[in-house]
């Protein structure tokens, strides 16, 4: 049976292919946790950010109530959503009283919490 370090190396195998055809790949690999990255050449810092709250909002909305902290996971990963969003622009004051609306579930979610701990 094969494993998914040995998909990994044989996936490091057509990379390299690529790679010598100057199609750059950059891969990161997280093989505890049985994850791979591929990302093309021109794959920004704001591209992977985007990308990588993607899975922090699917993990959000999954969770659902289920979790204690899913409502500050939740609330983060929309503020954080509107800020990548708006990078390369101009926050508005509707997205701005959004996220103070965020901030202010997470007050009281962590409250919540507190109250739990005591």
């Amino acid at each position: 049976m094969s494993t998914f370090e040995e998909f990994y190396n044989d996936l490091i195998d057509l990379a390299s292919k690529y790679e010598k055809n100057n199609v750059p790949l950059k891969i990161e690999k997280d093989l505890e946790n049985n994850v791979v990255k591929i990302f093309g050449e021109k794959i920004t810092s704001l591209a992977r950010a985007k990308n990588g709250l993607n899975d922090v909002t699917e993990l959000a909305l999954t969770t659902a109530e289920h979790h204690p902290f899913w409502n500050l996971l939740y609330n983060c990963s929309e503020i954080s959503q509107t800020v990548l969003e708006k990078w390369n622009d101009v926050l508005t004051v509707e997205e701005l009283d959004d996220i103070n609306w965020y901030i202010r579930e997470l007050e009281q979610t962590v409250k919540k919490i507190k109250d739990r701990l005591d």
